[in-house]
């Protein structure tokens, strides 16, 4: 039997309920009541949950809902309402009331686009993955960005804020990834990279006369060049494009391009090879563009270009000052005696052992190679990206200083990491379970270092902890390289007698011989990287900051034993707009003594939002090679805010970060304190992702011990 619909009265008495008793003084909840009694029951149940949930941040706000919810219903199917709700909030949440409740008010025109936006597909549902597509392709790490034309800086990949070309929502998805990926093979097939000494490419367009027309014909044979290179390397990729260019019914280049053709999908052929035929075709007919061509911005390119060539020259000059030092066992170079030979350093190609035909870019020193570490190797291959070879003037150490720049001397760059609101501050999404959606830019980060306190804390929890200490290197010593012996293998180094007796016995029992008689010794090896996130909340002081300081102490010296690479970051704040991270050990940085007197001042701040801080670290374990990639929270209690972020709210915010983290390809871990965990923790990390470690006077060696059963 179906559900009747409420009354009028019933449903003035719901409204009447929700709503805020200042705006109930005002105006009284009859002609929405009356307007609703039109509806189906399942759509006023929608109307008043909805009317619940808004009302919680603005009464005026769920009032307009109300008020147009049934022309939405006229208009709209359900799914477009919601996303017309979500949308009216998140202009709320950035601008305050009335553009939300104009927002509202544009319902025809939402209705319009919605109509429209049915088969069409938007930047912003995929821009995560097409932001890990082109990092999987090679090069630099590119940020996707929405604009209102498509091109690169060489930097960044601007692209439409939404498709609608095409009739289905996969065929404009698959055009999404053939402009990221065409974008992209300007930047990795050196479209931007020209001679050094030869003119700009924005003076070589200028001087054909007509800048304008040069840029497009430049375009044009480029793009003729980049899809002659994926299908070469790439070709499934390119079937992907060539689909896309079927749908569109592009047509292929006129006859006259034919010896364009010829030249341009050469190999070996380059920029040059585009440069030097615009004269003899400028005056012709310059072919349409593919749809996922974009345009050229060459001024944007050159610019980005400039800065990056200069930071990363010094970068680079910086790194090779302190891989000197390190190869010599000395101080850097500039801290030398000046009477001492300067090192000398030279970039050698060599074949690729592992593709033949192929090369490799290897740095020598003194005449001997030298393996740079993974930051170096990366800056290397972004300016071989650039320039396709590392210049003399590059190779010259500029003494001492590391490399990688502190994380608030930011770079142009590197707003891929995080959307700045202000100097030093990232903007990060958070998720609220009442609207099913994110609010956008909702949380600003900071990130702070620690202020090192010179008390001898490391000292003494060593000197407490010295009984056990022994034990617990030898336990992690037994961990790394671990050698495992195989049984039963087809081949091997040894005889395996117990497969070879089983053999035997089979053999004489009529069954057949077993060809799995050998040995072989397998070499463990560790690729893991883990990231420690310490609660820093108020309630943490007192002997559980004690515990959690005598914690990190023996994961430290644990570690160090190991070899794992770690980073240590505490966290606290209050209110979405002062979310802080604090800065205890980076990956890059040495467990020195700088590090130990971070974790001797690690103290108690304010309060627990999580979901935010889970978000920037998984960004920063991203950075990271590695086969395993650990997140683990320290936290003695659940998510909890000044500004309304604890129960349902905290939890499900925090829940939906560690499932991000986790699509990432990073395993999240909780060691907790709080005897209240079961209620909260398997839901948030899952039944086995956790543990409780009852006795905080148990917790340093709990810790040490819970991470050698997660890495075994």
């Amino acid at each position: 039997m179906a559900i009747q619909p409420l009354t009028a009265t019933e449903l003035e008495a719901r409204h009447d309920e929700a709503r805020d008793p200042v705006l109930s003084s005002r105006r009284t909840a009859a002609p929405l009541a009356q307007a609703l009694v039109e509806l189906e029951r399942a759509q006023q149940d929608f109307v008043l949950r909805w009317v619940d949930i808004i009302i919680k941040t603005n009464a005026e706000m769920a009032y307009q809902f109300a008020a147009r919810a049934p022309e939405a219903f006229r208009l709209m199917p359900l799914p477009a309402i919601e996303t017309w709700i979500i949308q009216a909030m998140d202009v709320y949440d950035k601008q305050g009331l009335y553009p939300g409740c104009s927002a509202f008010g544009q319902l025809q025109a939402f209705a319009a686009e919605a109509a429209e936006a049915a088969h069409s597909m938007a930047l912003e549902e995929i821009q995560h993955v097409l932001e890990l597509f082109v990092q999987g392709l090679a090069g630099r790490p590119l940020k996707v960005e929405a604009a209102a034309d498509t091109y690169t800086d060489t930097a960044t990949l601007f692209l439409p804020a939404r498709l609608h070309r095409f009739a289905g929502r996969h065929d404009n998805f698959r055009l999404y990834k053939a402009m990221a990926a065409h974008l992209w093979a300007q930047t990795w097939y050196g479209t931007w990279r020209l001679a050094r000494g030869t003119p700009a490419l924005t003076e070589t367009l200028a001087a054909c006369g007509d800048a304008e027309k040069a840029t497009r014909l430049f375009h044009a044979l480029e793009t003729l060049r980049l899809n002659a290179c994926i299908a070469r390397e790439l070709p499934g990729l390119h079937r992907d494009m060539q689909e896309v260019q079927r749908l569109s019914g592009e047509l292929r280049y006129p006859d006259a391009w034919k010896p364009v053709l010829q030249r341009l999908t050469h190999p070996a052929a380059t920029a040059s090879d585009s440069l030097a035929l615009l004269p003899a075709l400028l005056a012709g007919e310059i072919p349409a563009p593919f749809c996922f061509q974009g345009i050229l911005l060459p001024e944007r390119a050159q610019l980005a270009m400039q800065e990056r060539l200069a930071r990363e020259k010094e970068l680079f000059r910086e790194a090779l000052g302190q891989l000197g030092g390190e190869t010599a066992g000395q101080k850097p170079e500039a801290e030398t005696d000046s009477t001492q030979s300067p090192r000398q350093y030279a970039i050698e190609q060599v074949p690729d052992p592992d593709h033949p035909g192929q090369f490799i870019f290897q740095l020598r020193l003194d005449g001997q190679p030298v393996q740079p570490l993974a930051d170096m190797r990366a800056l290397m291959d972004s300016i071989l990206q650039d320039l396709g070879q590392i210049p003399e003037d590059y190779l010259v150490a500029a003494g001492a200083g590391g490399y990688r720049r502190q994380a608030d001397e930011k770079r142009p760059e590197d707003v891929w990491k995080g959307t700045y609101h202000e100097e030093g501050a990232f903007l990060y999404n958070e998720w609220d379970h009442r609207r099913n959606h994110y609010r956008k830019h909702w949380c600003v980060l900071r990130e702070l270092d620690v202020h090192p306190a010179p008390e001898p804390f490391v000292a003494r929890t060593l000197a407490k902890y010295r009984g056990v200490l022994p034990q617990l290197r030898k336990t992690f010593e037994a961990l790394r390289g671990e050698n495992k012996l195989l049984k039963k293998q087809i081949n091997g180094d040894d005889i395996d007698f117990d497969a070879l007796v089983e053999a035997r016995a089979d053999m004489q029992s009529g069954m057949e011989l077993s060809e799995r008689l050998f040995t072989k010794l397998h070499k463990f090896e560790r690729d893991i990287a883990v990231m420690f996130m310490v609660d820093m909340s108020g309630s943490t002081k007192g002997w559980i900051n004690d515990a959690e300081r005598e914690s990190l102490v023996l994961l430290c010296e644990a570690l160090e034993i190991l070899g794992d690479r770690y980073a240590i970051y505490g966290f606290s704040g209050m209110t979405r707009k002062r979310c802080e991270l604090y800065r205890i050990k980076r990956f890059d940085e040495p467990y020195s003594d700088v590090v130990r007197q971070r974790i001797a001042g690690i103290q108690p701040q304010d309060y627990t939002r999580m979901g935010v801080t889970i978000r920037h670290l998984t960004k920063l374990l991203n950075d990271i090679e590695a086969r395993t990639k650990l997140l683990i929270t320290l936290s003695d209690g659940k998510p909890d805010d000044y500004d309304g972020y604890r129960g349902e709210y905290g939890i499900e915010d925090t829940r939906m970060s560690l499932i991000e983290a986790k699509r990432a390809g990073i395993h999240p871990f909780c060691i907790t304190i709080d005897e209240a965990a079961r209620d909260y923790l398997p839901h948030m990390y899952g039944a086995v992702n956790w543990t409780l470690v009852d006795d905080v006077r148990k917790l340093p060696l709990k810790v040490s011990d819970i991470y050698r059963r997660l890495t075994l």
